[in-house]
């Protein structure tokens, strides 16, 4: 039972988003998005935070009341069962956040037209320096940056 918790944990903190640019979520698939050209102007290294959904709280809870409930006796179980589940709580939302934790740049793009835009992406697999030509990629509210073709 405890083997079973344990996993449904990890499996709910990999079932996180990411804004990594090299992952297209399925809804993007075969959908029209708008392009735009623009040059990168400065780069910078930045962290996203990490993400506080509460199931990783919600799953250390459980497995904290299971672990402490088996400490002892029957009253000792319950108080354990309580300090078990308040520790596992704490601990869960710890990993959790730090699980989800991304490594990002923050873009500065110059337009064609002259205007500027600024967005944070997670890195992906892609190079991009200051002075490249990119695209920015924009399907609903999401945008993504990516190296500009070559047109020949």
């Amino acid at each position: 039972m405890k083997k079973l918790l344990i996993a449904a944990f990890v499996v709910t903190l990999g079932a996180c988003a990411t804004s990594n640019p090299d992952m297209i979520r399925r809804g993007d698939a075969q959908q029209m998005s708008q392009v735009q050209d623009a040059v990168i102007l400065s780069i910078r290294a930045v962290t996203v935070d990490g993400a506080q959904s509460g199931a990783g709280a919600a799953a250390g809870g459980v497995v904290g009341a299971l672990a402490g409930s088996s400490v002892g006796g029957r009253r000792d179980g319950q108080v354990g069962g309580i300090l078990g589940a308040v520790a596992g709580a704490m601990i869960g939302n710890a990993v959790e956040r730090s699980g989800t934790k991304e490594e990002a740049l923050e873009l500065l793009l110059q337009l064609r037209n002259g205007e500027r835009r600024m967005i944070v992406q997670g890195k992906g697999s892609e190079i991009l320096n200051v002075g490249d030509a990119v695209i920015l990629i924009t399907s609903g509210n999401k945008t993504r940056v990516t190296r500009a073709p070559v047109v020949r």
